[in-house]
């Protein structure tokens, strides 16, 4: 399956829409806390400070999202980077249809975003559970590169950065 098949919506996000496909995805995983789960007035903020949300339909059912959110000062500091944040892009969560698991789909979304981000940015980073071996395995094919790890909210996260 190709990302460029499907019907991509990235403009106007329904965001009561973009969190009830996020609870389904979550509700179908092994492992819930691995997805992260801001809230609608957290995703109204972040959209409006430059966050962006790319939906991909097959037949008006979403099937796979991805999410990018500009970096700050209080992120370079939480991962001891010492970067300018105006350079350094954050993917967000990315989430798939759990049956269009195994189609490549994350991996194709990284790489819409990698040429998405490059114009504007310097790095790319993101955080992952340490036990989520198929994420970490795309962000390595990715050319990602493990910088750390860091207890978070959610648990401990294996820090990666991107150097485009």
């Amino acid at each position: 399956m190709k990302l460029e098949e499907l019907k991509c919506i990235s403009e106007n996000i329904d965001i009561e829409e973009y969190i009830k496909f996020r609870e389904q995805v979550k509700m179908a995983m092994i492992e819930k806390d691995w997805l992260g789960d801001f809230t609608k007035e957290e995703l109204e903020q972040l959209l409006q400070n430059g966050s962006k949300i790319w939906i991909y339909y097959k037949e008006e059912k979403p099937i796979c999202s991805m999410m990018i959110i500009p970096s700050t000062k209080k992120n370079m500091d939480k991962f001891d980077l010492s970067l300018d944040f105006h350079q350094v892009i954050d993917y967000g969560p990315m989430m798939v249809n759990k049956n269009y698991v195994g189609n490549g789909l994350q991996y194709q979304m990284l790489k819409m975003l990698d040429n998405y981000c490059s114009k504007k940015y310097s790095y790319a980073l993101t955080t992952i559970h340490p036990d989520n071996n198929y994420s970490i395995n795309n962000l390595i094919k990715d050319d990602f590169k493990l910088i750390g790890q860091k207890e978070l909210k959610r648990g401990m996260r294996n820090i990666y950065l991107k150097k485009y």
